[in-house]
């Protein structure tokens, strides 16, 4: 279920982006990390990459329509950026990144501010464009650049499965309750991992958060700035923490908005969100007027009859348990969603499972016609290389009842995540938690929603005190929702667009109600 991590507006349900993550550091040195990255590969200095790399001028020009969305406006344009494949070998073979940009609209212009809106898997060029509105205010001084990962949408894209195997696979039962269901389970699991080392070829062993934070400094220098200033989005503070930590005075004003916690594992980013989606569905029944206990108790018996027998949907599909979680999850990143998750339950509770389909199909970006998006493969290739963790069966069942008391909804089908996600896969993850540690840079916003119900607010001041005294500066949101800014509060706008706009950083633990 760490596909259920994203970043959204409170009015973009339908823009919703993936993410899944790997944990944090730990302050026992850097014995299982020899460059504390995991990679056991030193950053590269500016000075050590060809000319080839940062001599580069993008060819900026009209963005074209993808096959998943249609080409911005004209304030719009896009370029490719060449990036080595192998960090290790810069001179080597490169590969093509999507970048997009819209100029700075005033005359005081600051420089690029570079966007990562989640993940691992998010199209920040087919995203963008959707929220230039909330970021109107930034684009006064900054040209607003996003682009696609490596491995995501137009660079190297990553497709595992064809439309007809994903809508197969989503028959699996992914909380097993027999022998075979189990076998069936991990089966699908080791497939799933074939058929994307098939289809990415060396690739897949080059997609680490590691790499693409590289990339980022390649684009900083390609583009012209001194400093990389930056807004990550729920992955993309993991994105953002690995990059202080790599490239600690290259760090310009930096803003991390649903904090991914970086002291997690993979089991624990699993608790974590167990914790934090349950979290969400209490204050949704508090907000019904249902009691939180009594609500989650018929939501967990809806979801073991839809175990045992799926509910007819639209178009002769059926709703089956993973789905109809999926569905219950998608409401729960925006309060202003919360509407369409009674409208879909009483549905369901009723015999009829089309809402909830709908509410999945919107996640997993299947269109009326049956195509997948595929935003949910390359985060998987991107989060197996770097998560080194490997759950195994045994592992996972006895930490099962752990989770079902975390979360009656959500806990067993996060538990059986772990084990399943990673299992068997052909290339080996880089770490157990990803290096954030930034001494020397300068002070970096991080934005916590006490109501976050993937990236649990608690991971925000993880992040602060792993990037370092002096680094890491907390402004907390008492609000409900997965991200802050852009969200609805002026109090947390205003602070990170005085930070990003005049350098202004507030004093350490703000809170804004």
């Amino acid at each position: 279920m760490r596909r259920f991590l994203r970043w959204a507006a409170a009015s973009a349900a339908g823009a919703l982006l993936v993410t899944g993550c790997t944990g944090g550091s730990s302050d026992d040195g850097d014995d299982k990390n020899p460059d504390a990255t995991g990679t056991g590969l030193a950053p590269p200095s500016a000075s050590a990459l060809p000319s080839s790399l940062t001599g580069q001028k993008p060819d900026w020009g009209r963005c074209e329509e993808t096959a998943d969305s249609p080409a911005p406006g004209d304030e719009w344009s896009c370029a490719t950026l060449k990036v080595p494949l192998d960090w290790a070998k810069p001179g080597g073979e490169a590969i093509d990144l999507a970048l997009i940009r819209a100029k700075a609209s005033g005359d005081d212009r600051i420089g690029s501010l570079v966007f990562n809106f989640g993940g691992p898997g998010g199209s920040g060029v087919s995203t963008i464009p959707s929220y230039a509105s909330t970021f109107s205010s930034l684009r006064e001084r900054y040209d607003l650049v996003s682009f696609d990962p490596r491995g995501v949408g137009s660079s190297e894209g990553v497709r595992c499965r064809d439309d007809k195997e994903i809508q197969a696979a989503e028959t699996v039962d992914v909380t097993p309750d027999t022998p075979q269901e189990e076998r069936a389970y991990l089966a699908d699991a080791t497939d799933f991992g074939k058929d994307c080392a098939r289809a990415t070829g060396q690739l897949m062993a080059h997609v680490s958060t590691t790499d693409t934070a590289r990339d980022m400094d390649l684009m900083r220098q390609v583009l012209g700035d001194e400093k990389l200033h930056y807004l990550g989005f729920s992955y993309g503070t993991e994105l953002g923490g690995v990059y202080a930590h790599l490239f600690p005075g290259q760090v310009g004003r930096m803003v991390l908005d649903a904090v991914v916690d970086p002291t997690a594992d993979a089991m624990g980013h699993a608790e974590n969100q167990a914790r934090g989606f349950q979290r969400a569905l209490d204050n949704y029944l508090k907000a019904t007027g249902e009691d939180p206990e009594r609500g989650t108790a018929r939501i967990a018996e809806l979801l073991k009859q839809i175990d045992a027998e799926p509910l007819p949907a639209s178009a002769g599909r059926k709703l089956t348990q993973s789905l109809a979680i999926t569905g219950i999850v998608v409401p729960l990143y925006s309060e202003s969603n919360w509407p369409s998750l009674t409208s879909a339950l009483e549905a369901a509770q009723e015999g009829d499972g089309s809402e909830l389909l709908a509410l999945a199909d919107d996640y997993n970006e299947r269109d009326p016609s049956g195509h997948y998006g595929t935003s949910t493969h390359a985060q998987r290739v991107i989060s197996c290389l770097d998560d080194r963790q490997r759950p195994t069966l045994q592992e996972t069942k006895r930490a099962l009842p752990d989770f079902e008391r975390i979360s009656p909804v959500f806990g067993p089908f996060l538990g059986w995540d772990t084990a399943g996600w990673c299992h068997d896969w052909p290339v080996p993850g880089q770490h157990d938690t990803p290096e954030v540690r930034a001494p020397g840079a300068p002070p970096i916003l991080i934005v916590g929603n006490t109501g976050d119900p993937a990236t649990p607010y608690e991971g925000a001041r993880r992040m602060a005190d792993e990037l370092g005294k002096g680094v890491g500066v907390l402004l907390t949101w008492k609000g409900e929702g997965h991200g802050a800014y852009g969200s609805g509060s002026d109090c947390v706008d205003s602070t990170v667009d005085d930070y990003l706009l005049d350098g202004a950083v507030p004093k350490d633990g703000k809170v804004c109600s």
